[in-house]
């Protein structure tokens, strides 16, 4: 199963792109022997659109241009929080099931478009605050390979 992530805003060159990229190279890894691939970032413009609605719906088209055929994950403040045992447990659920591929969704500094929203597979939050797009970027990719963690059995993950 692929997995891929789908975020407006570029990051600059920095700790924060390098973090992601360790998280994601060491998500790649370990998530081969468990059938899951890609672990790949699409960066997307912001929208210059003039307002708010405006920029999300624009967004939103590229965003979705963006994803793979298969499960769209949206992070938003607003989502259900879940544990990383229930992440994890869920993301092999749904390989076993068959699926091709999940796309997880970033949105930008004006959120995401409530109809995208609403499309989504599952709305997720790793907080109710407003994280900015690099932070969150960098959670999910260390979600990701606690996740392939996790489903291998690999003490990296100290849960309960």
């Amino acid at each position: 199963m692929r997995i891929s992530i789908a975020a407006i805003g570029r990051m600059k060159s920095g700790p924060e792109r390098e973090l992601v990229a360790r998280y994601l190279d060491r998500a790649n890894a370990s998530g081969k022997p468990l059938a899951l691939t890609g672990f790949d970032v699409t960066e997307i413009n912001e929208s210059r659109a003039g307002s708010a609605a405006a920029r999300k719906a624009e967004e939103a088209k590229a965003l979705r241009a963006a994803l793979p055929d298969g499960l769209t994950v949206m992070l938003d403040e607003r989502g259900k929080a879940v544990d990383s045992e229930r992440f994890a447990a869920r993301i092999g659920r749904w390989r076993d099931d068959g699926r091709p591929a999940i796309g997880f969704v970033i949105g930008g500094a004006d959120g995401i478009d409530p109809d995208f929203v609403h499309s989504a597979d599952l709305v997720i939050s790793f907080s109710p605050m407003v994280w900015p797009h690099q932070l969150v970027r960098i959670m999910l990719a260390e979600q990701l390979y606690r996740t392939t963690t996790i489903l291998s059995g690999h003490p990296y993950h100290r849960g309960d």
